[in-house]
C-alpha cells in the first residue's frame, strides 16, 4: 500500500477534526518545510522517524543499460534517508525479514568424513 499526501489530509482531517483544506496546507507546509531544509543544505531530524541528509555523489563513467554505451554520469547531490531505531524495529516487528539464504548443510564430523571420504582397496 502506498500513502500519499492526499491520505495524509485525509487521516488529518479524521483524527484531528481539521477542515480538509486546513489539513492539506499543514502537509504541503510540512513538505515544503523538508525541502526548503534539505535545499540549503540542511539536515532534517525527525525523532523517532529519523533523518534526511544529503550526499555529494562524484562523476562517474555509467552505462547506458539498453544500448550498452559508456556515459558519463555527471556530479550531483542526493538526499539519503536514514530510518531512527525506532522506526526499524517498528517495521521489523509488523514484518519480519525473510531468510533468503540457502540453508547450510550438515557439517561432518571427523569419524563421518573418515567414512565419507576414505579409499578402500
Amino acid at each position: 500500500m502506498t500513502i500519499t499526501k492526499a491520505d495524509l489530509a485525509t487521516l488529518l482531517h479524521e483524527k484531528l477534526g481539521l477542515n480538509k483544506r486546513e489539513a492539506a496546507d499543514i502537509v504541503m507546509a510540512f513538505f515544503d518545510e523538508i525541502s526548503a531544509e534539505l535545499e540549503r543544505g540542511d539536515t532534517v531530524k525527525l525523532s523517532g522517524f529519523g533523518v534526511f541528509c544529503l550526499r555529494n555523489k562524484n562523476s562517474r563513467p555509467g552505462r547506458n543499460p539498453k544500448t550498452g554505451e559508456m556515459i558519463p554520469v555527471s556530479a550531483r547531490r542526493v538526499v539519503m534517508f536514514h530510518p531512527s531505531h525506532i522506526l526499524k524495529t517498528l517495521v521489523h516487528e509488523q514484518r519480519p525479514a525473510i531468510n533468503k539464504t540457502k540453508p547450510k548443510k550438515p557439517s561432518l564430523t571427523p569419524e563421518k568424513q573418515d567414512e565419507e571420504f576414505s579409499v578402500h582397496g
